[in-house]
């Protein structure tokens, strides 16, 4: 059983069990309850529902786990033959979430 749910803005499948890595949530402390309500669909054994847009008394529960940072990606921006380059470095930040159950 996976649902695919919408936690900031951005859709993620969750299945009980299992680890996401969302963007960083400022009020979650480590340990704490997170119920995520906007469920856009449920794969049950198979049987499929598709919210419109979302499935109304469907949520998934999970806890917060620790605040990390992701890798380090490299912006380089270069125009030729005008000796212009520009570097810059971007590190994201998440929160880790682990999912406990789906509720229908």
């Amino acid at each position: 059983m996976y649902a695919i749910v919408e936690i900031q803005g951005q859709q993620f499948k969750a299945e009980a069990g299992k680890k996401l890595f969302v963007h960083h949530v400022a009020e979650a402390e480590s340990g704490s309850k997170a119920e995520f309500d906007k469920v856009l669909l449920i794969d049950n054994d198979g049987t499929i529902q598709v919210g419109t847009p979302t499935i109304e008394g469907a949520k998934v529960i999970g806890e917060y786990g620790s605040h990390i940072r992701g890798e380090k990606v490299i912006v380089f921006h270069k125009k030729r033959r005008k000796g212009y380059r520009k570097r810059n470095g971007h590190r994201q930040d998440f929160t880790e979430v682990f999912v406990k159950e789906i509720v229908l």
